[in-house]
């Protein structure tokens, strides 16, 4: 797969995540009358796909690497929160696992891409 690929499968499986976060704080919020880690979760879970979209258009390859950064940030803060909810009873584990499942997905993805990034950015350093 090529790096527009791997991009392009990131930017969907994130997106893909955000909107199942979404569904479940709505769930929260509705059946449960959970309100304050719903909304935590809802804003980390989203963030995720919003700054791997706005790397799409970084000035620099800095600037891209610092995104992707964030991402990984709002990622890991997630999972903090998709844990406290499944320990707490407020989720099945069922839901817990489909949604750890595609978080670790992501996860990886962003660790490799940063990876990549950075490689590229000391070898272009190392060619001027």
């Amino acid at each position: 797969m090529s790096e527009d690929g791997k991009k392009d499968a990131l930017k969907d499986n994130s997106y893909q995540f955000a909107l199942k976060i979404i569904l479940l704080c709505r769930k929260l919020q509705i059946e449960e009358k959970e309100y304050i880690i719903s909304k935590q979760l809802a804003k980390s879970g989203t963030s995720i796909g919003a700054n791997i979209e706005e790397a799409s258009g970084a000035q620099s390859t800095n600037d891209f690497i610092a995104k992707f950064h964030i991402s990984l940030k709002e990622a890991r803060e997630s999972n903090y929160w998709l844990r406290l909810l499944k320990d707490s009873g407020l989720i099945t584990l069922v839901e817990y696992d489909e949604l750890i499942k595609e978080l670790n997905f992501i996860i990886n993805m962003l660790t490799k891409s940063l990876k990549t990034a950075k490689n590229n950015l000391d070898k272009d350093k190392g060619q001027k």
